[in-house]
């Protein structure tokens, strides 16, 4: 049963991403095209698109959290159903035009939906998955679902590299409309080990923390449905393992975001590159990465543990940004996007680490929690990088180092490495036995 519900799961993830994944390619031209045609470095762009991630991160900031806890007790699948369908519509405004005036109208329809949706599927997906799997085999079944995200990569990426733009979106908004309609069609809500009525009863009679009395092996889990910003600390107060995956997942994600805002736009002011190699970058990073969720990741987590491998993917993290930042030829950005291979590991053992610190009615919390201060972390890096960015590939950069932006970036990914050493996660406390009473001690 858990298996079938999964793989239903699979397929609409597959698909969801498949059609966001497919504009990455292109958004860049069209976002250039639109702004400074005919030039290969334009800052105003740059700035917009980092804008852009900022605005959208404070938005999930906020809604994070409180999507993971109410699909806790409304389900998984009530809570997907609108970022799934707010996602369409921007994706159409570009399918039937890229003018200045139709890219405009898509700016602000994607800030808007996406302060909803940016993290939401992610979010719910791992909650649903953490639901229908035992905890000892979350780290496997995470990159799984990781494996199956960057399938989807490679697939639209693949699309957009051999399709013309304007099919490109065209084709983005069409799968869009299919993963919507297949999960409304097909999907279950969480078969988890608490229905929802039992979830329910257990929600209006609790609060929302967690709570360790005397040392770690006496833990006390209490429940709210809506959790405030005083609880979301205390739970990273006093859970050491969850606050330390936290900082781990804030710094990896403030490297991400701003890897994200400023990668692209660095490479094609420094080699000139475009949507088809843009595409082939990308096709090389997401071919290693499924490879990895869905073949290696499964063989080396019950071996290795999620520790282990989470500093191998932040270690190879790391080296692969440098290895950007300073790319003295155009092949050298290839060679970097190899190591994927490895950086893959680090999410889904964050969210590993993370989700067996929780009880099974938390699993929406947690990761909402999580997927919140990711969503912070996407506001501060373009709020730091982009600047930065523009400056160092403008003609008024202080000295000549196109890259700096990106070696910053690498540095900051390095703190994450360090505080990743530090991690010994406790013993989980979902399997202890839950009751409808005001607590539940173990």
């Amino acid at each position: 049963m858990a298996f079938a519900e999964l793989s239903h799961l699979f397929v609409t993830v597959f698909l969801y991403h498949s059609a966001t994944f497919m504009v990455i390619p292109a958004i860049t031209d069209v976002t250039m095209a639109a702004l400074c045609p005919g030039m290969d470095e334009c800052s105003i762009a740059i700035y917009l698109s980092g804008f852009q991630q900022a605005i959208i991160g404070l938005g999930t900031l906020v809604m994070m959290p409180i999507i993971g806890n109410m699909s806790d007790e409304y389900g998984r699948k009530s809570l997907l159903t609108l970022p799934m369908t707010l996602t369409i519509i921007p994706l159409v405004i570009l399918a039937y035009s890229r003018t200045k005036y139709f890219f405009y109208v898509y700016y602000v329809l994607r800030i808007l939906t996406s302060m909803l949706c940016d993290g939401s599927v992610q979010c719910l997906s791992l909650a649903y998955v953490a639901d229908n799997t035992p905890e000892g085999q979350r780290a496997s079944a995470f990159g799984i679902l990781s494996g199956i995200v960057s399938t989807a990569f490679v697939c639209g990426t693949l699309a957009a590299r051999f399709l013309p733009t304007a099919l490109t979106f065209q084709v983005s908004a069409t799968v869009a409309v299919l993963a919507a309609l297949y999960m409304k069609a097909f999907l279950r809500d969480s078969s988890s080990s608490i229905d929802a009525a039992s979830r329910r009863t257990i929600s209006n009679k609790t609060s929302n923390v967690v709570h360790f009395d005397g040392d770690s092996s006496r833990k006390t889990q209490l429940f709210r449905r809506i959790p405030s910003v005083d609880e979301i600390f205390y739970l990273l107060r006093i859970s050491p393992a969850f606050s330390q995956a936290a900082v781990v997942a804030f710094f990896n994600n403030f490297a991400e975001g701003a890897l994200a805002s400023s990668l692209l736009y660095f490479l094609k002011a420094r080699f000139s590159f475009s949507k088809d190699q843009f595409a082939d970058l990308l096709l090389i990073a997401g071919f290693a990465g499924a490879i990895s969720q869905l073949v290696l990741m499964p063989i080396l987590a019950p071996f290795l543990g999620e520790e282990k491998l989470l500093i191998i993917g932040l270690f190879a993290g790391c080296t692969h940004i440098f290895l950007y930042a300073v790319a003295w030829s155009s092949w050298v950005p290839y060679v970097a996007a190899m190591f994927s291979i490895l950086v893959v590991f680090a999410p889904p053992c964050i969210r590993s680490i993370a989700s067996k610190q929780v009880g099974p009615t938390e699993q929406g919390k947690a990761q909402g929690c999580l997927s919140g201060i990711c969503s912070f972390a996407n506001i501060v890096s373009p709020l730091a990088f982009t600047p930065l960015t523009a400056l160092f590939l403008s003609a008024n950069a202080p000295f000549y180092f196109p890259g700096f932006s990106i070696m910053c970036t690498g540095f900051s990914l390095l703190i994450a490495l360090i505080q990743s050493t530090m991690i010994r996660a406790a013993p989980p406390i979902s399997s202890h036995k839950i009751t409808t009473n005001n607590y539940v001690e173990a």
